[in-house]
């Protein structure tokens, strides 16, 4: 083809045919014809991958035969499987030890010593001394409200034969048939000859009447588990009771008066950490002196207040702690307020704010395998929790989506035809689809 210029092309498998002119040209160097034969086969080459590619993206291929000129596939094939897909979502949280409560200390006094911030509180250990004595942690739900022990008897009914003195007695004349009575014609006793002994006239009364309720019965339940025996634990407050209350005050150093008062004593619901002190040493005590908290760390999340329905109580999660390690958990409490994000200008407590932040409920997640997060105290965890879960589905994995030239998604089948899908549930790298040509088993094109 020496002497001639290329007008067209005709593309045949890979070969170029080049059609000749019949009016002669003068020659060019040598030099300059390599240099077009380079550009127009540059030129060619450039034209047919253009062709192919457009082909390939827009699903062309005449009945799904391929290109003989085209590059081999290099795509892998997947069957549509049945499965079960669960969408799982993270959100943020805090590990800590819940929200500190004030103790309810009613002792009255000067604050001589406090415990330390952290500290475990068992049933009979001290919480702090007040005028130098102990107030004691025990168990109940009954907070302490009066004095326990034994009450005054109510006056004796008049006795026969006493006169106008029916209402007194000498003073340190016994009771009748008392313990210890003297006998004698000088006893005082009624029914002997002797004249009354000397003394002031004291109000007869009869024994001392136990005090009832169920203050008593948790009280004494606490004392018996202390190891306080010889009494009934019930709802009396028993001569027995004031025996073993006097026994335990000796162990504590205190006087054996056998009452309790009312601020002797502080009622929790079992053992507690010591939050902070809210009085220093030497200062009057007061009922916020100190607060606690459980003795499990859990974790709380400020939930979305529109995104908070998988909030259920008993919910199961999954917490992964800051070194990645994941421990279960499970819901046990969801606050009923929500609260505004700071700096959103309050707003009704329902939705977003006016930052477009949406408030927020706490939600509260124990955690039983303490000993799975260590040593670790506080600091941020992420909550994952199952959000929503379809159930014996046909999935395919998402890189098998194809965008189908009518709208929509499809899938490519292994023999290079198109079929249009539904797409549902997307969790795990999988997504849920259905169609009236997909089947399980079908073999479908994932493009790498």
């Amino acid at each position: 083809m020496t002497g001639t210029e290329t007008t067209g092309t005709e593309t045949t498998g890979t070969e170029t045919y080049g059609m000749e002119e019949t009016e002669p040209v003068t020659e060019a160097p040598a030099p300059t014809r390599r240099r077009r034969a380079r550009t127009l086969l540059v030129a060619s080459g450039f034209v047919v991958v253009t062709a192919v590619a457009i082909g390939g993206a827009l699903g062309l291929g005449g009945g799904g035969a391929e290109n003989p000129a085209a590059p081999p596939r290099t795509e892998s094939t997947v069957a549509v499987t049945r499965a079960t897909l669960v969408e799982r979502t993270k959100v943020e949280g805090q590990l800590g030890y819940g929200a500190e409560i004030p103790l309810p200390v009613k002792a009255t006094g000067t604050v001589t010593w406090l415990p330390e911030p952290g500290a475990r509180v068992e049933r009979g250990d001290e919480l702090l001394r007040v005028d130098d004595r102990p107030v004691v942690l025990l168990y109940g739900t009954l907070p302490m409200y009066r004095e326990l022990g034994l009450g005054p008897g109510p006056e004796a009914a008049p006795e026969p034969g006493l006169g106008e003195n029916e209402n007194v007695r000498p003073s340190g004349a016994p009771t009748p048939g008392g313990a210890g009575a003297p006998d004698g014609p000088d006893s005082g006793t009624p029914g002997n000859s002797g004249t009354p002994g000397k003394g002031t006239p004291t109000p007869n009364r009869s024994a001392p009447v136990p005090m009832r309720g169920m203050d008593v019965l948790q009280f004494e339940s606490n004392l018996a588990a202390l190891g306080f025996k010889g009494f009934t634990v019930d709802e009396k407050y028993t001569s027995g009771t004031v025996g073993a209350v006097k026994r335990w005050q000796k162990s504590l150093g205190l006087p054996q008066t056998g009452r309790i008062g009312v601020g002797d004593v502080v009622y929790a619901s079992g053992t507690v950490r010591i939050g902070h002190a809210g009085v220093r040493l030497g200062a009057a005590v007061s009922e916020n002196a100190l607060t606690y908290t459980g003795t499990s760390r859990k974790v709380v999340v400020d939930a979305s207040a529109l995104e908070a329905t998988w909030a259920v109580r008993d919910t199961e999660v999954t917490v992964h702690l800051p070194d990645g390690r994941p421990v279960e958990g499970k819901v046990t409490s969801v606050g009923n307020r929500a609260t505004a994000p700071e700096g959103s200008g309050g707003g009704d407590g329902g939705g977003s704010g006016a930052g477009g932040a949406a408030a927020t409920v706490p939600v509260t997640i124990t955690i039983a395998g303490q000993r799975a997060i260590g040593r670790l105290e506080s600091g941020p965890v992420t909550v994952e929790y199952v959000g929503r879960e379809r159930k014996d589905v046909l999935t395919v994995p998402v890189a098998a989506l194809v965008a189908l030239a009518e709208g929509g998604h499809g899938l490519e089948t292994s023999e290079g035809t198109f079929v249009a899908v539904k797409t549902g549930l997307f969790a795990d790298g999988r997504v849920e689809v259905s169609g009236t040509a997909v089947r399980e088993g079908l073999k479908v094109r994932v493009p790498q």
